[in-house]
């Protein structure tokens, strides 16, 4: 055990988990690529759980953190920010929604918190529909309408949480249901639950659920659902954290995908938009950010350092085209995994769009889910000089694929290449 683990383990809660059975500590990075405190190199397919959007140490983003922190660091919302009130303009305009008004925070958890917050407010209604298989977050809120077992510690919540059909394609009593009919027998689920209760506040749902596994229903289903939500005034609420500023590649937002009747009533987004910076946000019309009848901010949501970052992040990713990136990239990357998916009986899929692709591994023959194997294709890919992520939720069996969005066709394949051995090592 090296020094800085056990120092680790000392000092820091047990539930705080780490990846590999020797703990490493990543040093610097440039690219799509880090370095370990021993030296050695990885090609990074989970960018710091998807915040490293961009790349690592992309010189206009450091550019732009250096020369505003040179300047001021933070101020507080109590003042005007001129950063802060130019990212927004960007991101209400790249929304879509009318009239729209965005608040800064500094996580996920905190933006899905305000959306709460604010959905229950606006409908005076604490009760929410969420989707099974579904992560939220980590406060006392987010972990009440969270629908995956593996992280979600309490059941004690302020909400009142109804959990609804729909978030993962492949498992669950529709599975085998076309796609026309698998969104049939969803909104009729939906339909039948909201004859039985009062109308809900709203829907939280995300389009690719992410601590899932990558999992994500039919295309349309969102719109059909929302049909039947604004018949009742209950509103959407898209929880872009993960799939935001262009990751799938064919959408710069993974609502999109659900887009028949419009945008979401509210939006919510972090990880990748500040390039690693801590930011989180909400953007909703404004009669509904407007609501709040009581004081509210937060502290270091939208400090001025953090929105330099987010500026020069999301123009470096508009000028370049990393969602085209993504989409040609990502879509590569996923034929070349299906292949090999294909000669192995413990991969049960291969899934996802863009640069956002899972991997799940079962018990050949089986629907049932082999965590200790997708743990040890974790371990060999590290071994091999590849970092992924995992998920799922079906104790956590899903390999979790999300590199940095500046990907090369030559790093898919060296990635492609390292997990293919990987998985034929420890894969029957």
């Amino acid at each position: 055990m090296s020094d800085l683990y056990g120092r680790h383990k000392a000092v820091l809660p047990d539930w705080l988990a780490l990846y590999y059975d020797d703990p490493i500590e990543i040093t610097h990075g440039e690219g799509r690529y880090v370095w370990d405190a021993a030296g050695k190199r990885y090609l990074d397919f989970f960018g710091g759980i998807l915040t490293t959007m961009t790349a690592h140490a992309l010189p206009e983003v450091t550019k732009a953190v250096s020369e505003q922190a040179g300047r001021i660091i933070h101020s507080s919302t109590l003042y005007l920010n001129r950063p802060m009130v130019e990212l927004a303009e960007r991101v209400a305009e790249l929304s879509g929604i009318p009239d729209a008004r965005v608040f800064f925070t500094t996580s996920g958890t905190e933006a899905n918190d305000t959306a709460l917050l604010l959905a229950t407010s606006y409908r005076r209604s604490n009760q929410i529909l969420a989707m099974r298989n579904s992560y939220h977050g980590r406060s006392f809120s987010t972990v009440g309408i969270t629908g995956n077992k593996g992280w979600s510690p309490t059941s004690l919540s302020p909400l009142q949480t109804l959990y609804v059909h729909g978030g993962v394609r492949t498992r669950g009593p529709y599975a085998e249901l076309s796609d026309a009919e698998f969104i049939a027998a969803c909104v009729a689920d939906l339909e039948d639950l909201l004859g039985h209760v009062r109308p809900p506040a709203a829907l939280i749902a995300e389009p690719i659920q992410g601590v899932g596994g990558f999992t994500s229903p039919p295309d349309g289903l969102y719109a059909a659902f929302r049909r039947v939500l604004q018949e009742r005034g209950v509103l959407w609420i898209a929880d872009e954290v993960q799939t935001g500023w262009g990751r799938t590649g064919e959408h710069f937002w993974g609502w999109q995908a659900h887009a028949q009747n419009g945008p979401p009533d509210i939006i919510t987004f972090a990880k990748g938009i500040g390039n690693g910076m801590s930011i989180g946000g909400v953007v909703a019309r404004a009669e509904i950010m407007n609501c709040l009848d009581a004081n509210s901010i937060s502290t270091f949501g939208g400090t001025q350092i953090t929105m330099a970052a987010g500026l020069a992040n999301l123009t470096y990713l508009l000028e370049h085209d990393l969602q085209g990136n993504a989409r040609r990239v990502g879509g590569l990357l996923i034929e070349r995994l299906r292949a090999v998916a294909a000669r192995l009986p413990g991969v049960r899929e291969v899934r996802g769009r863009g640069l956002m692709i899972g991997v799940e591994l079962v018990k050949p023959g089986t629907d049932t889910a082999d965590p200790e194997t997708a743990a040890a294709v974790l371990e060999a890919a590290r071994e091999e000089g590849l970092l992924l992520g995992k998920g799922g939720g079906h104790n956590t069996s899903a390999l979790r694929i999300a590199p940095p969005l500046s990907l090369t066709v030559a790093e898919a394949e060296e990635g492609a290449a390292i997990l293919e051995r990987a998985l034929r090592s420890r894969v029957q």
